[in-house]
């Protein structure tokens, strides 16, 4: 099971609010004579009050936080891509493994937990700030609500793809892939570094889109579930991907980010090439292998030729990693073309 809206539950210890609430105080009054972290990942702008709109509500920082603590794959990845790990007190929660351009940066961060922190060790971690990529972090089973945190005195930030209401969920493109990356970036005073990494992907995706490896491409984008596989559909990261490398979607007109089809739908549309998602809850090699020996899926003319590419989870979702998912399925379609 894929841990998306929402994300599996991991069973954390049950801690009344009221004892929750009482911890929360106890953790900001014994730190506020903390010393400062280290100054190498710390802000570069004023210490006056930032605010940013999130998933319907203000989220307002008197100062830049230096006890960030990182509930998802997706936030922790968006603030090591800014240089924040010297403030960063811990984080959680890996769908697969941390890209090596950031493992030294990741290393130094303390690790809460395998999946989601308990409150107890959450609250160990005395954060000033929370991060997190799904709705699922902010319940009374892990950090609480985000309601219950602003009165504790705990800002936190919700990736807008992950917002509980959906119709403040925006529109899945590049652009609001950046602005998540430009809120957190303004939030911790670093506003030319999200501005550097947004630069950088727009050279990126102008060069797969004059490369086009994927033209003349049917493609499928399988996540995970070989019952009644979860898919890429047409207004998500893969389909982003897809369109950035010039291959088509053979299920980019179903709605939404991802959609359970049958595998009679796969066997009707014989994609040219499948990309398969790679996660440490469902691999890629296991979704290939059930592939190659089903009777029927492995005459699929992917199948046949082995026309696989495979692609980290974490570089399939809107987020920093994207452009990296697209250099991935980029260079893998380049070496499968129907013509080889």
């Amino acid at each position: 099971m894929r841990p998306v809206r929402p994300v599996r539950p991991t069973g954390p210890t049950r801690v009344g609010r009221a004892v929750a609430a009482l911890l929360f105080v106890g953790v900001l009054g014994g730190c506020a004579g903390a010393p400062a972290p280290a100054a190498s990942g710390g802000a570069t702008g004023s210490a006056a009050p930032v605010s940013v709109d999130n998933c319907g509500t203000t989220v307002t920082v008197g100062a830049p936080p230096e006890r960030l603590v990182t509930l998802n794959q997706g936030a922790t990845e968006v603030a090591l891509a800014l240089g924040l790990e010297s403030r960063m007190a811990g984080t959680a929660y890996l769908d697969d493994s941390v890209p090596e351009k950031w493992k030294a940066a990741y290393d130094s961060v303390p690790v809460l937990s395998k999946k989601y922190p308990t409150k107890e060790n959450l609250l160990a971690a005395r954060p000033d700030f929370l991060y997190a990529s799904y709705s699922s972090a902010f319940t009374d089973k892990v950090a609480g609500t985000r309601e219950e945190l602003r009165g504790q005195g705990v800002p936190s930030y919700l990736s807008p793809f992950g917002c509980s209401d959906k119709s403040q969920v925006p529109p899945t493109t590049w652009q609001a892939a950046w602005g998540e990356l430009n809120d957190v970036a303004k939030v911790f005073g670093v506003p030319e570094r999200a501005a550097a990494i947004q630069r950088q992907q727009e050279q990126q995706l102008a060069q797969f889109t004059a490369t086009a490896a994927g033209k003349g491409l049917k493609v499928l984008w399988f996540d995970s579930d070989t019952k009644t596989p979860f898919v890429g559909a047409g207004h998500g990261g893969p389909q982003l991907v897809l369109d950035a490398v010039g291959a088509r979607n053979v299920f980019g007109d179903l709605p939404g980010s991802w959609q359970n089809v049958s595998w009679e739908k796969v066997v009707a549309a014989d994609p040219d090439a499948i990309v398969v998602a790679d996660a440490d809850w469902d691999t890629a090699q296991s979704k290939i292998d059930y592939l190659e020996n089903d009777p029927v899926l492995s005459k699929l003319t992917a199948v046949q030729r082995k026309a696989f590419v495979t692609v980290p989870f974490s570089e399939s979702t809107p987020g920093v990693l994207l452009a990296d998912g697209a250099a991935r399925v980029s260079d893998g379609l380049g070496r499968l073309h129907p013509a080889s």
